[in-house]
């Protein structure tokens, strides 16, 4: 039975002093798949680790399903194998001289169940990841993805109460990976389970996540959905880390509710939707995604000026355009197999108030 997970105010502090995971606060409802994502280093996998029961945590309180099972304020730290949490590493981590039954029935073996009742287990754990008719099969001869899914049936077959994976696709080829990235979500839905994943991939994180928590530094930024962490990033750390390249600096010039009206190093001034107050006069950081800039825009759009394309790059199906613009260089993309605009050229171009965002400097 999948239950809640609730993180609050986690902190792992290890001998070199600086915390891996500081303040962290934040809950799983039961069935949901929450993705933890940023960059090497920035506390996810020691946050994943510690709701394992793998780290132990220096503070805060983990609670699974009611129950609390790490409170180190409180002397509490229960056991890895009596959370009833599954774990899916980074490596395969499969019994090489056992079959794929025989894989993934070994944690039952421990759990006093009968033979009917473990090969039915088994049975449904091997049907949903695919694999009933690799049952008899040598785990030695399967591909990658196929050790994996082996990994993920024993991880699910005894029904935990959390499922918890650590870039479970890492060592797979980009094929393989794309292939099971997409069917890990129907998986883990179809099961029902809770479930907390750990990625430095974008993609997967916005493939398989109801809500992406964006970490850096130990501390969690933001924990939204996947089109609030793209089209509304909390700070300027989570618009670059998902892809906003584009910066220019500027200056507030005027705050209107959610907007503000930012003076670019040129001179013209460009309205962008603010997610911190900021300081009139103060300065400020304009970020955009390259998909978010439009060209050949018409008249009457707003936030449109006149850009000189500098350099161009044909992709064949795209072509990455880099513009001057505002006093500043930015790169913009325009899907096709026919490159529009040469270099040296002219071009119109919109930057939509609700997708450019300026971010106060120091906030």
């Amino acid at each position: 039975m999948s239950a809640e997970l609730q993180i609050s105010d986690l902190r792992k502090v290890f001998p070199t002093g600086k915390p891996a995971v500081d303040g962290v606060s934040f809950t799983v409802a039961a069935g949901e798949i929450v993705v933890l994502l940023g960059p090497s280093g920035c506390g996810k996998t020691t946050t994943l680790r510690c709701v394992a029961g793998l780290e132990h945590p220096t503070g805060g309180e983990i609670s699974l399903g009611g129950d609390l099972v790490s409170a180190p304020g409180k002397g509490v730290l229960v056991p890895p194998r009596l959370r009833n949490v599954g774990m899916v590493f980074q490596s395969y981590a499969v019994w090489p001289h056992m079959t794929v039954r025989q894989n993934v029935a070994y944690p039952l073996r421990t759990r006093k169940m009968s033979r009917p009742a473990m090969e039915a287990a088994v049975a449904e754990a091997l049907e949903l990841v695919d694999l009933a008719a690799y049952a008899d099969r040598p785990v030695t001869q399967l591909s990658g993805g196929q050790m994996q899914r082996v990994a993920l049936a024993r991880s699910m077959v005894y029904a935990p109460r959390l499922l918890l994976l650590d870039e479970p696709l890492s060592n797979l080829d980009a094929q393989l990976r794309l292939r099971l990235r997409d069917d890990l979500r129907r998986i883990i839905k179809k099961a029902g389970l809770t479930a907390l994943y750990v990625t430095h991939d974008q993609a997967e994180a916005v493939v398989l996540g109801d809500r992406i928590g964006v970490m850096q530094g130990g501390k969690l930024r933001q924990l939204a959905s996947p089109e609030a962490i793209y089209n509304r990033p909390a700070d300027l750390f989570v618009a670059e880390f998902t892809g906003a390249t584009n910066l220019i600096r500027g200056t507030l010039r005027r705050r209107e509710g959610d907007y503000g009206e930012i003076e670019a190093p040129n001179g013209q001034v460009v309205r962008a939707w603010m997610p911190d107050s900021g300081v009139v006069g103060g300065a400020v950081t304009l970020a955009l995604r390259p998909e978010n800039v439009r060209l050949g825009v018409a008249e009457g759009e707003a936030n449109r000026f006149q850009a000189v394309v500098r350099d161009m790059r044909y992709q064949g199906t795209q072509t990455i355009y880099e513009l001057e613009l505002l006093g500043a260089r930015i790169e913009t993309l325009e899907l096709g197999t026919a490159a529009r605009h040469p270099v040296g050229s002219e071009v119109a171009v919109s930057l939509p108030p609700a997708l450019t965002w300026a971010y106060a400097l120091g906030v």
